[in-house]
């Protein structure tokens, strides 16, 4: 019997699909119960998608519009894709042992021919496809079938070496070069990747034993890659398993990221779900994440390297996030921030048995400034921290970086948040030189806590309202006025 092979005539980035999500989130449910019980000061004004910001350019905390339940508008319809092909006419085998790489490249050697004639779309069928790295080509979508997996291959060999991003100077690390991404692509537009709920596994407990045993040689390379590219949408897929950062955008923009369920060991090393890096317009939503480092974070370069390239991130909004990470944060800024972030937006965060809900990360020498983050409507469940501004991370790419370069970080607003069964209080810790400016929280409740636990607050300034417990002194002063 002939294959069929689906057809995507049209796809816009708010498409649904099915997605495998982890039992917990069932228990949202009771969750939310208990925390409409324990907040009630949180008032309906600072619903999920009311949203309070403070404007660095004006000095001051405004309205602004209640933003649409789905940013998937970052990304553009893309038409009907002319030519559609199974990587099985490429000779491709779905065994699970035979390698691949050569037939993925062929696929998209011959799928480049129609980038400018109506695009194309590969689409890998059910079975185990084993392959080395390959590169994507513009207006093309990569369909995953259901029940078919792409495996990383095991041979380090088939992870060419690339140049390091001119933002970090070097791999992040090691010196020098570094290791390309599973899937790659730079220069790209109109890229889908996409599927009914398809695998893509990095196989990363190689790279992981390299960098444990410290016999790493290069960087180790990402599960999926976007380099200077623009209209991505990836979505209604799994990932498991990646070398180091699952997705990474890069100098990218209009990037709509949804629908998405990421997973590594948790004790497996800097594997973050979602890297947005000094990129434009990023939506990132409705994902369920486990990693060994942050869920979600956003960079912009490293120290004087970063500087001198100038890519900001900015326009991120990040909604409707679940997942646990022991050792890092639901979602991070930094501490690579050096080209800037700014507008970010993260709400309807959820975040359970892990180090931190929020965390700012920076130091001397980065430069740059992190400023309009607005975060309202999380919730967390024994989560040791659950807001953390940090510093000294004493992290540099080399002996060139400058210690007079200093961030500045200010307009940061936080509110409707609560956490089960705290560990310990917020740690928010400004550097003496560059103090963070304009702190603002309101409807902030921390359950869990020890009567003699304070907030630990230094080199910051703002203000707060309606916060449980009673925050530090820098942030006593009430510039809003709080709900009845």
């Amino acid at each position: 019997m002939e294959e069929k092979i689906p057809i995507l005539n049209k796809i816009k980035g708010g498409g649904g699909g099915g997605i495998t999500r982890p039992l917990f989130v069932f228990s949202l449910l009771l969750f939310f119960t208990l925390v409409a019980l324990f907040s009630l000061q949180i008032n309906s004004e600072y619903s999920v998608f009311s949203i309070r910001a403070f404007d660095f350019i004006s000095g001051r905390v405004v309205s602004i519009p209640d933003p649409q339940q789905s940013c998937s508008g970052f990304f553009e319809e893309v038409l009907e894709r002319k030519v559609v092909k199974s990587i099985k006419d490429f000779g491709g085998i779905g065994d699970g042992k035979t390698l691949n790489t050569a037939a993925f490249r062929r696929a998209i050697e011959f799928m480049a021919r129609f980038k400018a004639s109506g695009g194309s779309q590969l689409v890998v069928p059910k079975g185990r496809w084993v392959t080395g790295s390959f590169n994507l080509t513009s207006n093309f979508t990569l369909f995953l079938q259901h029940g078919a997996v792409i495996l990383g291959s095991q041979d380090p060999n088939e992870w060419p070496i690339i140049e390091a991003l001119p933002s970090y100077g070097r791999g992040r690390e090691r010196l020098g070069a570094r290791h390309i991404s599973l899937i790659h692509g730079n220069g790209l537009s109109n890229v889908v990747i996409t599927g009914e709920n398809g695998t893509i596994d990095g196989q990363g407990k190689m790279w992981w034993e390299l960098w444990w045993n410290r016999t790493l040689v290069h960087t180790r390379g990402h599960l999926v890659e976007l380099v200077n590219s623009q209209n991505i949408l990836i979505q209604n897929l799994t990932l498991l398993n990646s070398p180091f950062w699952t997705i990474h955008p890069v100098y990218c923009r209009n990037i709509v990221i949804r629908n998405m369920t990421i997973l590594a060991p948790l004790n497996a090393p800097n594997t973050d779900g979602i890297d947005a890096d000094s990129s434009l317009n990023v939506c990132i939503e409705d994902c369920y994440i486990e990693s060994g480092d942050d869920l979600v974070s956003v960079k912009s370069g490293w120290d004087q390297y970063g500087m001198k390239i100038a890519r900001p991130s900015s326009n991120i909004i990040v909604r409707r996030v679940r997942g646990t990470t022991p050792t890092c944060s639901g979602v991070g800024i930094g501490s690579e921030m050096s080209g800037g972030v700014s507008n970010v937006i993260i709400e309807d965060l959820h975040v359970r048995d892990s180090a931190a809900g929020v965390r700012i990360k920076t130091d001397i020498g980065r430069g740059g400034y992190i400023a309009n983050v607005t975060i309202n409507n999380m919730r967390m469940e024994r989560v040791k921290v659950p807001i953390r501004f940090s510093r000294g991370a004493n992290d540099h790419p080399d002996d060139k970086w400058d210690p007079k370069a200093l961030p500045k970080v200010r307009g940061i607003f936080i509110s409707n948040v609560v956490s089960l069964e705290t560990k310990r209080p917020p740690l928010l810790e400004g550097i003496e030189e560059a103090p963070f400016e304009d702190i603002h929280m309101k409807n902030i409740s921390l359950f869990g806590l020890a009567p003699s636990m304070k907030w630990n607050c230094e080199f910051i300034s703002g203000s707060s309202c309606s916060v449980f417990p009673a925050p530090c002194s820098q942030l006593l002063k009430n510039e809003f006025q709080c709900p009845n």
